[in-house]
């Protein structure tokens, strides 16, 4: 199996399915009514596509889109951008800036909005502040952007058909040359490019400038609104409202909230 073979099967299984569960089934079905060495020339594509991926600014391309920086949630959803397709894929793996022009993406950026409304009365030195923050909308499943589950597709198929227990298959993949930066956080591997610090805005907005334009630093906001932005919750993706209270006196803050959540 080639390259296009690989992307075939991958594009293939997303046209004839309904949901991520249904497309794991869909490619475990096809892959084993081929070869050993045709499901190690999938899985070594795989990796790979994957490897390929595994840089420190598509790190940071995660960590605000998806708003999680654990180590095997960025594997999971470099697993998410590859079932996309190639042509998405190609688009972003150089350039994770171009992240943006991903219809999923965009749609995330939208549900990850907040509409807040403030309201602050004060008098001499104290101030009282309501802040109340809502999400309309509730992220689905389908569009979550990690699939683990993607990542093992070959593993009973290579079983079904060799015999052999699915280290073989890794084995495999690295007699091959192939060896997977996945997890990369080891003694040995860890994401291509310099690291840095994501929130640091300079450095953020000149490596992904149209990613930073759709998010919001706190030192971008108001005295006020800094006082509660560190502990306010980001990038919740579920239907919710948050109210939180604040009290200002002298050089003392004292906050409250009560949480209700819109179903």
């Amino acid at each position: 199996m080639d390259v296009d073979g690989f992307w075939d099967l991958v594009e293939r299984s997303a046209e004839e399915t309904r949901d991520k569960g249904e497309r794991v089934k869909w490619l475990k079905e096809h892959l084993s009514g081929l070869s050993a060495e045709e499901i190690v020339d999938y899985h070594t594509w795989f990796t790979i596509h994957r490897n390929r991926a595994c840089t420190w600014d598509m790190y940071a391309v995660c960590y605000y889109v998806a708003g999680f920086g654990s180590s095997d949630g960025f594997e999971y959803f470099v697993d998410w951008l590859i079932s996309l397709g190639r042509e998405a894929f190609e688009k972003v793996v150089d350039c994770p800036d171009r992240i943006v022009e991903l219809p999923e993406v965009q749609r995330l950026i939208e549900l990850a909005r907040a509409f807040v409304h403030r309201r602050i009365s004060t008098s001499g030195d104290i101030w009282l502040g309501r802040f109340t923050q809502t999400r309309l909308h509730t992220l689905l499943e389908e569009e979550y952007p990690q699939y683990e589950l993607f990542a093992y597709v070959t593993f009973d198929p290579y079983q079904q058909v060799t015999g052999e227990d699915t280290e073989h298959l890794g084995d495999a993949v690295r007699a091959r040359g192939v060896d997977s930066k996945f997890p990369f956080v080891t003694y040995y591997v860890e994401c291509d490019g310099e690291p840095w610090d994501w929130s640091d805005r300079e450095e953020f907005t000149r490596r992904l400038p149209r990613l930073a334009s759709h998010y919001e630093f706190i030192e971008d906001l108001d005295e006020r609104s800094r006082r509660y932005a560190t502990w306010w919750p980001e990038r919740t993706f579920w239907r919710e409202r948050i109210r939180a209270w604040v009290f200002h006196r002298e050089g003392t803050t004292i906050t409250w909230r009560d949480i209700s959540r819109l179903r």
